[in-house]
């Protein structure tokens, strides 16, 4: 009979524990060490147990962990005010997760639509393949039958077009249309990135039309691609943008960013979170920018990401029949493969490597951002290693 467990089984967990983690790597029960380039689904962004934001959450937890909204927090502040010089935003709202963040940028695009009079707008556009959390808000915008099912009816004002399809924006866009939501960077659809030439129609049918562009850069946000944040290479901004993983560091944080004109209609009472920008989150968070913002951080991780994405387009060429295509950008790259995604995924573990599955038969290779040059490199000799076995399997099989 199979074990019982107390817990909810909505997850199909690895047999794997870990006890502690150092950098890049984590450290099994059994002593077995991992190389982590799964980094929590991009969340460890500096790592494992970063002296930095270990001491800076020690230093506030002996001082005070919660104390509500209805107190002015200095952390609150000063991670706002650092966020907001560094991007186009002029407003923040913090949460404790990327979907919390999504709701918020969500219900700011709304209600500007509502501060304005136009009260028939609410819809988004949104982008099949996308994923933008797992609450009924979220998964409405998500459009995944997968993760509908059995949650009765679908939330209104949601519309899926197919990605990169600007037509069918175009032919989206009503009268009751409030704003469109898209992530720069598909991460569990499959490290899809949305061209920068799609990503500036969109900015310009917003204006033209007078609808808020959302990003959802939940995952691709905050170093992950070698610019603070992926709208920047696009050459356009937002007006609302999400995020969160990365931004804690592993600590439960997120934030929706906007600019003053579309947080205009985000007055007193409109929103709230119990939780969200406590001081603790707000202590880790300012740690993560003090080293993400710091001298040539940005820079190490676009230099890393050539050594590794050169690294892995030669392991495709060398293995046509584990690898299709390389995608991504920065430290955000994925694995396309040939072979059924999950036998490579297993493999990668079997050589003691983490990476975190994704649509379109996808792998995603998420490091840490402190990754070096030389760790990217034993991360290739994984994947090599990988991608051997899984060659003499299937020539076994053709035998």
């Amino acid at each position: 009979m199979a074990e019982t467990t107390p817990l909810y089984e909505t997850y199909m967990r690895a047999p794997l524990r870990f006890e502690r983690g150092e950098g890049v790597w984590l450290v099994a029960e059994d002593g077995s060490r991992y190389l982590d380039f799964a980094a929590g689904v991009a969340v460890n962004s500096l790592g494992h147990a970063h002296p930095h934001l270990v001491a800076a959450l020690k230093d506030q937890a002996e001082k005070v962990w919660h104390l509500s909204n209805l107190y002015e927090i200095p952390g609150q502040e000063k991670l706002a005010k650092r966020l907001t010089d560094n991007t186009f935003a002029d407003k923040v709202f913090f949460t404790n997760s990327g979907a919390e963040a999504l709701e918020c940028a969500i219900k700011t695009a709304r209600r500007y639509q509502f501060a304005k009079g136009r009260t028939e707008r609410f819809h988004v556009i949104t982008f099949e393949g996308a994923f933008h959390g797992r609450t009924l808000a979220t998964i409405a915008a998500g459009g995944q039958a997968k993760y509908l099912e059995g949650f009765g009816p679908k939330a209104p004002g949601f519309v899926q077009v197919p990605f990169g399809d600007l037509d069918a924006v175009k032919d989206a866009i009503t009268e009751e249309t409030a704003a469109i939501l898209i992530e720069p960077i598909q991460g569990e659809g499959g490290i899809r990135p949305a061209p920068k030439a799609f990503l500036q129609a969109l900015r310009d049918l917003c204006d033209e039309y007078g609808l808020m562009l959302i990003f959802d850069e939940v995952q691709c946000g905050v170093g992950r691609t070698g610019k603070l944040f992926a709208y920047e290479w696009s050459g356009i901004a937002p007006d609302i943008l999400a995020a969160a993983k990365g931004i804690g560091g592993g600590f439960p944080l997120g934030a929706c960013l906007a600019t003053e004109e579309a947080a205009s209609g985000m007055v007193a009472g409109t929103h709230g979170s119990t939780y969200g920008g406590n001081p603790l989150a707000m202590a880790v968070g300012n740690a993560v920018l003090d080293v993400v913002l710091g001298d040539g951080f940005l820079e190490h991780v676009r230099d890393v990401s050539l050594v590794f994405r050169q690294g892995l387009a030669s392991l495709a060429d060398r293995f046509p029949d584990v690898i299709e295509e390389i995608r991504g950008e920065g430290l955000m790259l994925g694995i396309k493969a040939v072979v059924p995604s999950a036998d490579l995924l297993k493999a990668i573990r079997a050589e003691k490597m983490l990476a975190v599955p994704a649509g379109e038969n996808v792998i995603r290779l998420l490091p840490p951002l402190i990754t070096t040059a030389e760790e990217a490199r034993e991360g290739l000799a994984r994947i090599e290693r990988a991608s051997e076995t899984l060659t003499a399997v299937k020539q076994r099989a053709t035998a």
